[in-house]
């Protein structure tokens, strides 16, 4: 074989959906990365780059409906803090999935989705049931350039998604101080920022500084990844998130999810040492800190 040959050989093996039983379906090379989707034990997953890298989202061939990750679990439990919220930005498209649900739980909902990729938005189009529609909006530029867009525009929202990650990070300059008053700048007075962040290392000590800093307490939500959840003019109390959950709860009961599984992850006792230096603009090394 000769080496362009063998070259060519091995980048074909590398988009290799990780086990034998995967079926690729599709996949692509975009400006940003490589976008694979495969089928494998009756899910269809999209993920980026290399064949070990993590999966971006699942959906169940059976029963779309149905979340099979983790984290959109966590980060519907922004509800349990604002029950009804009319007006939404999503950052990181991924699937689509907490776009898609939230528009079946609340049709009148209006959803601004942010993604840099155009690829990932077509690829949620045409293999994840993710359809833009007169509630959905998408947007396909760099998150951070949006939100000051929208800081200009004065818009404000009920609830901030943030679930912007590439194959192995969230982009550096979405972790910083910086952003997140950005962010805050967004919310109405009693808005909701749920973030979909790292679950351990050093750079878990130094988000969760970062967002104490500018938000103050947060819910901690872990489940293998771990979500944050923080209101702007205040946490709800244990009592008030369990009246919430069971509002609606018969909203969620359809994508497997609720609040037997979610009311036990909500917690505030997360800690990190004193003197933990925050995320800034200036300082984000965010794949160093997460030891990759």
């Amino acid at each position: 074989m000769s080496v362009s040959k063998y070259v060519l050989f091995a980048l074909w093996c590398c988009l290799l959906p990780a086990t034998a039983s995967a079926v690729e379906i599709h996949h692509e090379k975009s400006l940003y990365r490589n976008v694979l989707v495969y089928e494998e034990n009756g899910l269809r997953c999209m993920k980026f780059g290399r064949h070990d890298s993590g999966r971006q989202t699942c959906i169940s061939l059976s029963d779309p409906d149905a979340l099979v990750f983790n984290p959109p679990k966590m980060l519907l439990g922004a509800l349990y803090l604002k029950p009804k919220p009319e007006r939404v930005l999503v950052i990181g498209l991924g699937g689509g999935t907490v776009a898609v649900t939230l528009n079946k739980m609340y049709p009148t909902i209006q959803i601004d989705c942010v993604e840099i990729d155009p690829a990932v938005v077509r690829v949620a189009q045409l293999f994840f049931n993710f359809a833009p529609n007169k509630n959905i909006h998408v947007s396909t530029e760099d998150g951070r350039v949006f939100v000051k867009r929208l800081l200009l525009q004065n818009r404000k929202y009920d609830l901030v998604v943030l679930d912007a990650f590439d194959n192995i990070s969230v982009p550096e300059h979405m972790t910083t101080r910086e952003f997140l008053l950005e962010i805050r700048g967004l919310l109405k007075p009693d808005g909701v920022l749920a973030a979909n962040t790292f679950s351990s290392g050093r750079l878990h000590d130094s988000e969760s500084a970062t967002y104490a800093a500018v938000f103050g307490t947060f819910y901690n939500l872990q489940k293998n990844n771990r979500v944050l959840l923080t209101k702007l003019d205040g946490l709800p109390d244990r009592r008030q998130v369990e009246i919430h959950a069971q509002q609606v709860e018969n909203q969620l009961r359809p994508f497997s999810t609720g609040k037997d599984w979610l009311l036990p992850l909500f917690a505030t006792d997360v800690q990190w040492p004193p003197h933990t230096r925050l995320l800034t603009d200036q300082y984000s090394p965010a794949n160093l800190l997460n030891g990759l």
